[in-house]
């Protein structure tokens, strides 16, 4: 009972960090507004990892490299962390190379969560309250994403469904995504 709370806690604290780390990614990506007081918040609550990192990690003019590197350190020693727990040992040295593996994949799962979490706020806000301030941040960031949906996909009285198909996709990679994890 203990160790499965203990875990529960690991498993939320490392993700939403891992998912802050990948927002700042993101939004270096899509060239959020550095002054946005969603932008500042995140990059406070990185940068004692990300700034390291950087000093041997440039980011190039697209991609945030260290900030991808440190969500993949942080993916890393949480699945660590969580075999500690689980099993009260650390894991012997022929599951690092695994779990190196599975860092990537799980990072890539924090991506995809992302994505859903983002798109369902963004409906959800649509619905109830468009002018919230977080609403231009969600555009921003998820535009890059249900442009090429909106695209392919015919609004049909004016209703919008790559919110919805977005949601379908992000869940079916997070399956995936988990399988693959597991098998690992």
């Amino acid at each position: 009972m203990l160790s499965d709370t203990l875990r529960l806690i690991v498993n939320i604290a490392f993700t939403l960090f891992g998912i802050a780390l990948v927002i700042r990614a993101w939004a270096y990506a899509v060239r959020l507004h550095p002054f946005n007081p969603y932008s500042q918040a995140v990059t406070r609550i990185t940068d004692w990892l990300v700034q390291p990192i950087r000093k041997i990690v440039p980011a190039t003019n697209r991609y945030d490299f260290p900030s991808l590197l440190a969500c993949w350190l942080t993916a890393f020693v949480f699945l660590l962390v969580e075999w500690l727990v689980a099993s009260g040992d650390l894991p012997p040295t022929a599951v690092l190379l695994p779990t190196v593996v599975a860092g990537a994949l799980t990072v890539l799962k924090w991506i995809f969560t992302l994505i859903l979490w983002m798109t369902l706020i963004q409906a959800v806000l649509s619905w109830i309250n468009p002018l919230a301030p977080i609403m231009p941040v969600l555009r921003t960031l998820t535009a890059p994403l249900l442009d090429p949906i909106r695209r392919i996909l015919p609004t049909p009285g004016g209703l919008d469904f790559s919110p919805l198909v977005l949601l379908i996709v992000a869940q079916v990679v997070i399956r995936m995504i988990e399988n693959l994890i597991y098998s690992i």
